[in-house]
């Protein structure tokens, strides 16, 4: 397999910010939105959710004073065309996703970064579309003074989490998707000496709920101008669309006796 090209070409930057995603495959993402989705849409929907975490990473670190190189961490393989097109289009670089579960991906995302050099590495999943910028900033800066920083999802899971340094231990036999993984995340981190920093809670897009708590997001931010809205337009576009499929396929169900 050839190497990535960040092995090759070593930054003399010292911070890493890394999206790790999927490629839209339907009925490969977002399946416990199906139904009442279909497995296209539900890909379409995560496609527009990766593209926004792309754009906004980017204008975030734009913002920033500590140089700070862009990854995206690819699955099923960064040879997908939709990763080489955000390749090209976003100068980010492309690393593969490698391991048995989220966990061991993780991890050896976070080794791979530190075996290069980089002193601090953030990760961030593709579901929080109208995260502020601000918090990328501060999960940086809250780095300069601690070991590990938490974003709490709503569920009880996370949906960044930043190290100085690996911490496999934090990774290994946890129970992925369910409401337990930030505490057990901090009780680990607890019992290996590590200082621990949060930023916003913030809810992530794994249900039928978010999805229409996100929906209805859209909906009140839509009203803003447009200067002041947090939805990319694309994403906008899709919700509205998914919105109006949902009410019409409820119309369409039978009344209950």
């Amino acid at each position: 397999m050839k190497p990535p090209a960040s092995r090759t070409t070593p930054s003399r930057h010292t911070a890493a910010l890394v999206v790790f995603a999927k490629a839209p495959i339907p009925g490969q993402v977002k399946t416990r939105l199906c139904p009442p989705l279909t497995p296209d849409e539900a890909a379409t929907l995560h496609g527009s959710f990766v593209l926004d975490t792309v754009e906004r990473t980017k204008a975030a670190t734009e913002r920033f004073t500590l140089p700070i190189d862009r990854f995206l961490a690819c699955a099923p393989s960064s040879a997908h065309p939709f990763f080489k097109v955000l390749e090209a289009r976003h100068h980010v670089r492309l690393i593969d996703q490698t391991g048995e579960d989220l966990g061991e991906r993780m991890a050896r995302t976070f080794d791979e970064l530190f075996a290069q050099g980089y002193r601090s590495a953030v990760l961030v999943g593709t579901d929080v579309p109208s995260l502020p910028l601000e918090e990328y900033r501060r999960a940086f800066a809250l780095l300069e003074s601690h070991d590990i920083v938490l974003g709490p999802a709503l569920d009880g899971g996370y949906y960044l989490l930043g190290l100085t340094r690996p911490a496999p231990a934090l990774f290994t036999d946890m129970p992925w998707s369910t409401g337990d993984v930030r505490t057990i995340t901090e009780e680990r981190a607890r019992s290996l000496e590590l200082t621990i920093a949060l930023t916003a809670p913030w809810r992530d897009i794994d249900t039928i709920e978010d999805l229409t708590a996100l929906i209805d997001a859209n909906r009140l931010d839509a009203a803003k101008p447009k200067p002041e809205r947090v939805f990319s337009s694309r994403t906008a576009g899709a919700l509205q669309l998914i919105a109006e499929r949902l009410r019409a396929r409820a119309a369409r169900q039978p009344s209950s006796p």
